[in-house]
């Protein structure tokens, strides 16, 4: 009886947690229950994603930016979506990645009208930089290779997510400093 009363009282638990337990539409798996995060957790978050340093090449500019965010991402799916003997984790990263570069081009409809013509011309020219790095791999007839270096990318800079909501959102100041929101800087990259 007290095994039947921990599995009623764990069910209904799990029913009364609503949404935030399961996923019940397609879209970028939540991991922690961002639904609650106040607007000091998100600045605290968003602070620490634009003090790190972005990997070489990338733009600084947010919309700039977003474009080689889901340039970089689609290519990652597309490099998922070429190989023929994918792995259950693959297809779902591919399916991740390609939700990922809609909400990205999603920021950039939203922000396009706003973005001067020498922005969207830097926005092109940073998603054409990103897409060229994937075109070898693309182009390439070794699958183990194509495989390798679909395993190896290690996802995108923090930064993204928060420049796509910045730019959707129309957001103008400049993000907190860690400082701002109580955080010691982090130490410059050698």
């Amino acid at each position: 009886m007290s095994k039947r009363l921990a599995l009623c009282i764990s069910a209904l638990s799990l029913l009364s947690a609503g949404p935030g337990v399961a996923q019940d539409q397609d879209g970028p798996i939540v991991t922690g229950n961002r639904t609650a995060e106040t607007a000091d957790a998100l600045k605290v978050r968003e602070a620490i994603a634009y003090a790190n340093p972005l990997p070489r090449g990338a733009p600084t500019q947010d919309y700039v930016l977003v474009a080689w965010c889901d340039a970089l991402v689609t290519g990652h799916a597309d490099l998922g979506d070429s190989l023929t003997n994918r792995s259950p984790e693959d297809t779902e990263l591919v399916r991740l990645g390609r939700l990922e570069a809609q909400d990205f081009r999603s920021a950039l409809a939203a922000a396009e009208p706003r973005q001067t013509a020498a922005t969207k011309t830097a926005a092109q020219q940073a998603a054409a930089a990103a897409k060229a790095q994937w075109a070898p791999l693309l182009a390439s007839e070794d699958e183990a290779a194509r495989s390798q270096s679909f395993g190896l990318f290690y996802g995108l800079p923090g930064r993204c997510e928060h420049a796509a909501r910045r730019i959707r959102n129309n957001i103008t100041t400049p993000p907190a400093t860690p400082a701002e929101v109580g955080l010691e800087a982090p130490a410059p990259a050698n």
